[in-house]
């Protein structure tokens, strides 16, 4: 009797510790990551992204409407907020001939039936001062509807770029680098 009440206890702790073990339900969407460019994932979103940047360039509205989603929100690298039909309009209106745009898929995150896709892009675009060429960041959500996927978030971010590489640093007249002047020569004590 003894040795079956030694054993119940340690069969009651590892049904215990098999009941707190977190088990997926069978239809929850488990989250994937792909980074390499390899992964189908990166090319079937290198697609839409091309396909999105072809419609930009050659100024397709129709192009650009099947990438992206009516509920489509767009926040520039400069902060400025637009809408799928803000976007729309940008390209027919198109007062920038020289826009251009080149995005690159980094990695994508499949998450269910959404999918965040991180990359760089390189715009060519006039400003005041002339031709600039913004390069950058961007953070794409994408939402699956039916058979494809469109765009209902983006997000831009402008790359820092270092000064002039003429740049020097001030050289020290100290006799010693890190020398501070506390006391400075008077008329008294010349």
């Amino acid at each position: 009797m003894m040795s079956k009440i030694a054993i119940f206890p340690a069969l009651l702790v590892s049904c215990t510790v098999l009941a707190q073990s977190p088990a997926p339900a069978e239809g929850a969407h488990v989250a994937t990551a792909a980074t390499t460019a390899e992964s189908p994932e990166i090319r079937d979103f290198q697609k839409i992204e091309d396909n999105w940047s072809t419609a930009v360039n050659g100024r397709d509205q129709y192009g650009l409407e099947l990438v992206l989603s009516p509920l489509f929100v767009d926040i520039s690298a400069s902060g400025d907020i637009t809408t799928r039909n803000q976007q729309l309009a940008q390209v027919i209106n198109a007062e920038d001939k020289t826009l251009h745009l080149d995005q690159r898929v980094i990695t994508v995150r499949m998450l269910g039936d959404v999918a965040v896709t991180n990359g760089t892009y390189v715009m060519h675009h006039k400003t005041a001062s002339g031709p600039m060429d913004e390069k950058g960041v961007f953070t794409h959500v994408y939402q699956r509807v039916r058979s494809g996927w469109l765009c209902v978030n983006s997000q831009r971010t402008v790359l820092r770029e270092d000064g002039p590489a003429t740049r020097t640093k001030k050289k020290s007249d100290a006799e010693m680098p890190f020398h501070i002047p506390l006391f400075t020569k008077s008329e008294k004590n010349q």
